[in-house]
């Protein structure tokens, strides 16, 4: 079984959990940008967490299917269309042989996901059948989808770990996609290198995501932060926030030149040489990956108590969500 993608959208990558264990030697863990989104679809479609879905930036694809399967669509809200008539989110849609799925403008967020019954059906490559696409691996080729393409789509019966498909998410679980948001980080490792003063804007101003966000990183626009004066040391840049290089965290706040902040997410670098002043916390990067450009964001501070309450109320709500068809 394949789709046939008729137009491929703007960006239109296959994406899973991600790829694990070779972040020492740059290989990003990629995955979902915003993976609950991401979960839910698969959850819909009658598949496991593991299997692989299409994510959709900005303008999804028109593809066309060669046999009758189920998909799911979720994440940011957009109509969907199946030969021209409208259809939900968030809810288990039946297709037959030759139908037509095409979507609308999106009208909030910026990714939103397709899962298919059985899962897309590509190599998997180091663990993981995410596409990476500045190293061209995983996924359709190690790239986006282009007209032509035919996607395949693994085996219907699809494993569902014995459980009943759900027909919908509840809509107290589906993710909000807001214009407003508190991103919760934990200060360091380089936090010292700021003045009392540069911290205090760094949690304490509003901050508009750019237009420079892709699956590297989200940069944000706001007042300057103030850098504590020093001689740099050998082998660091003339920039003041410049270090020796170190490795970096996914989440990593680096701030060069004491303007715009980067937070580094899925597809990060894995070193280099700007400081990172905080890190967001595991539990808020999918709220990250959900922000549209112009998004009002503010940095709060965190302890790890918390941060690791935060991820234990993440497994929590995962747990609600492949329960609740058991």
């Amino acid at each position: 079984m394949a789709f046939e993608i008729l137009e491929p959208g703007l960006a239109t990558t296959v994406q899973d959990r991600g790829r694990f264990g070779y972040y020492n030697v740059g290989i990003p863990q990629g995955g979902a940008m915003d993976g609950l989104s991401a979960e839910m679809a698969n959850a819909l479609a009658g598949n496991t967490p593991a299997e692989a879905v299409l994510e959709c930036t900005y303008m999804g694809p028109r593809f066309r299917t060669d046999r009758d399967t189920v998909i799911a669509v979720t994440g940011a809200p957009v109509d969907v269309k199946v030969n021209g008539g409208t259809r939900g989110q968030w809810s288990r849609l039946e297709l037959a042989a030759g139908d037509e799925v095409a979507f609308g403008i999106l009208q909030g967020g910026t990714r939103f996901y397709i899962g298919v019954r059985g899962g897309i059906d590509v190599p998997v490559v180091l663990g993981s059948r995410s596409t990476y696409g500045l190293g061209s691996i995983g996924g359709f080729d190690g790239r986006p989808l282009r007209a032509g393409d035919l996607v395949p789509v693994g085996d219907s019966a699809g494993p569902s770990g014995g459980r009943e498909p759900l027909q919908e998410i509840d809509p107290g679980l589906r993710p909000r996609f807001e214009k407003e948001v508190t991103v919760r980080v934990m200060p360091g490792l380089y936090d010292h290198r700021l003045t009392a003063r540069g911290m205090e804007t760094l949690l304490n101003s509003i901050w508009t995501l750019t237009p420079v966000a892709d699956r590297t990183g989200l940069r944000y626009s706001g007042p300057e932060v103030e850098w504590q004066p020093r001689q740099q040391p050998f082998g660091a840049g003339s920039d003041p926030s410049n270090i020796v290089d170190a490795g970096y965290a996914v989440g990593s706040i680096q701030i060069p030149g004491g303007k715009e902040p980067i937070v580094l997410h899925r597809d990060a670098v894995s070193g280099g040489g700007y400081a990172m002043v905080a890190t967001v916390i595991s539990a808020d990067m999918d709220l990250l990956a959900r922000s549209a450009p112009g998004t009002k964001t503010r940095f709060t501070p965190v302890g790890m108590e918390e941060a690791l309450a935060a991820r234990a109320e993440q497994r929590s709500l995962r747990a609600r969500l492949w329960g609740a068809g058991a």
